[in-house]
């Protein structure tokens, strides 16, 4: 798994803190920006993240680039609705050759792994196959309706793969660019951290914590699941390890 934050607001933690002095000033964005020093808005962003005064920090963006997760993974991720998401296409791009992810759990069992790899080879014939049967069925139409070879041959191919696609499993690694808002990521991590969360996207979310933390560490100090920062929301369903969760997300990860 590759995540990279590739993109974000300049002098973000800056940003918010003009943002959120400006509702309290009498003077202009100018002079609120030249009056701020690195320890005025550490102190400063601490009392309204500690307040809950969320709103300013919407003003800030991140955008990462994500590889070598599943789809399972991103179908996940997109139910986090206030946010951009940019997905690689199988109804454009020709897997030849798709990639999968294994989970641990199954690759740690050599029978297991064994099966799930023979199942993603299956899946890969198949694909091929429909991919060749559907494509030189709407290239001889496309002929037959006019279409030079060039133009039949282009066209059949990406009738074909889009159909063709639906043999793919959950398993096929794919590759993703979104941006989050600040405060959209922080409710994300407090999700997606939590030992409750499916394996694949906690991994996801504690590497993108831990790059945010680099460039906002005020905003993100007390970032990760919820109990980082007050009770275990999950009532019976707990993991039981609060402790050590706090302890794991107080540090550098």
């Amino acid at each position: 798994m590759k995540v990279q934050l590739i993109q974000y607001t300049p002098e973000p933690e800056k940003v918010v803190t003009a943002a959120a002095k400006l509702c309290y000033s009498r003077v202009g964005v100018d002079e609120i920006m030249e009056d701020l020093s690195t320890e005025k808005i550490e102190k400063f962003l601490n009392m309204i993240m500690s307040l809950g005064h969320h709103s300013t920090i919407e003003h800030i963006n991140f955008t990462f680039a994500v590889e070598g997760v599943s789809r399972v993974l991103t179908h996940q991720l997109v139910r986090h609705r206030i946010a951009s998401y940019s997905q690689q296409s199988q109804r454009y791009v020709k897997l030849e050759q798709f990639e999968y992810i294994i989970p641990p759990s199954i690759k740690e069992i050599s029978e297991a792994k064994e099966k799930f790899i023979e199942a993603m080879e299956e899946d890969q014939r198949n694909y091929n196959e429909l991919v060749e049967i559907l494509q030189k069925k709407h290239y001889d139409k496309l002929i037959r309706d006019g279409k030079n070879e060039k133009q039949a041959k282009n066209m059949s191919e990406k009738m074909a793969i889009e159909d063709g696609r639906y043999v793919f499993p959950n398993a096929c690694e794919t590759k993703i660019v979104f941006t989050m808002n600040a405060r959209t990521l922080l409710n994300f991590l407090n999700h997606r951290c939590c030992q409750r969360a499916q394996w694949e996207i906690r991994e996801m979310a504690t590497k993108m914590l831990k790059q945010v933390r680099t460039v906002a560490p005020t905003i993100f100090r007390k970032a990760g699941p919820m109990c980082v920062g007050g009770a275990c929301p999950e009532g019976n369903m707990t993991c039981g390890k609060i402790e050590d969760i706090r302890k794991r997300f107080g540090q550098n990860l």
